[in-house]
């Protein structure tokens, strides 16, 4: 096994974990991130349902900064809430999906909080 797929590997575990505890339910969704070299991506999920409410990311258009930076990710937090405001949401569970609480995935919880979002 090379150290890349051994990396996968750990990520998932992780995941699992994570998952184990934390569910996204009608009255507080789960706030799930990704993150890949060059863009971040997030999204409101219900886990009863199955149903994802609404998602952002770097990669849409009108989008002007690069996702592969924290300038990035505060951006696309930034929006993330104010989706989340406009749809009637103010607080949600945090799933950083396996990466570390580091980083860009810091920068988009850190906006996300500083616009109004409860977690």
């Amino acid at each position: 096994m090379n150290k890349n797929t051994a990396k996968i590997i750990r990520r998932g575990r992780r995941k699992q974990g994570i998952r184990k505890r934390v569910l996204g339910l009608p009255s507080r969704p789960r706030l799930t991130v990704f993150r890949s070299l060059k863009h971040i991506y997030g999204q409101v999920v219900d886990d009863l349902s199955g149903r994802t409410l609404f998602s952002a990311s770097s990669r849409e258009k009108g989008f002007d900064a690069l996702g592969g930076n924290a300038e990035g990710a505060k951006k696309v937090g930034a929006t993330l809430a104010q989706r989340a405001k406009d749809a009637g949401i103010d607080a949600v569970v945090f799933d950083r999906n396996g990466f570390r609480f580091h980083g860009r995935v810091k920068a988009l919880a850190d906006a996300a909080r500083e616009a109004g979002l409860k977690f």
